[in-house]
């Protein structure tokens, strides 16, 4: 396999990219993408047998347990992060290692309970990020790993990447079935 067919496997709708002007309708769009995450996770995982849902996106890649347990770690920390930019003056923000925590054993267990992780943090991602200020959405966070600040808008544009990013996964993994 190439690395374009790996890249691609990796990324299968490209990396997120910062309009150069973000605007109300991006914010709306973005926030309508976060919110649908957990009924879309559902419905292309609720009848998936326990082989289904081991098979990967990629090789090398994660089973569509671990997408899914993955999502609800990730966007409880993005939960956290918005809640503290919005309550600190440009915190710096902790990072994780994503890909340790889908080693630990909890990513192993069924899905149902990361699924109720993700409706209750989306409802109340949904519910917070429809009430930011023109103001609140300039605010900022430091994000060590990467050295740089991240506006509140951007990071709305991030998770929702995020979440149709491993929606595209779980999709890929599906189409591919057992192949990786």
């Amino acid at each position: 396999m190439t690395e374009s067919e790996l890249y691609k496997l990796k990324f299968p709708i490209s990396e997120f990219t910062k309009p150069e002007s973000i605007t109300i309708n991006h914010i709306k769009s973005w926030i309508a993408d976060i919110e649908a995450l957990p009924k879309t996770i559902i419905n292309l995982t609720k009848n998936l047998s326990e082989k289904e849902l081991n098979y990967k996106y990629r090789p090398n890649g994660w089973t569509i347990k671990q997408v899914v347990h993955h999502c609800a770690d990730s966007h409880i920390n993005s939960l956290l992060r918005f809640k503290i930019t919005l309550t600190e003056k440009t915190p710096t923000i902790r990072p994780y290692f994503e890909d340790r925590f889908a080693e630990l054993v909890d990513y192993t267990e069924p899905i149902e309970d990361s699924i109720l992780i993700l409706k209750g943090v989306h409802k109340k991602l949904g519910v917070l990020l429809k009430s930011l200020s023109q103001s609140d959405l300039k605010l900022e966070f430091i994000h060590p790993e990467h050295g740089k600040r991240f506006s509140l808008e951007e990071t709305i544009g991030i998770y929702a990447w995020h979440s149709n990013h491993h929606i595209a996964h779980i999709i890929q993994a599906l189409e591919h079935k057992d192949l990786y």
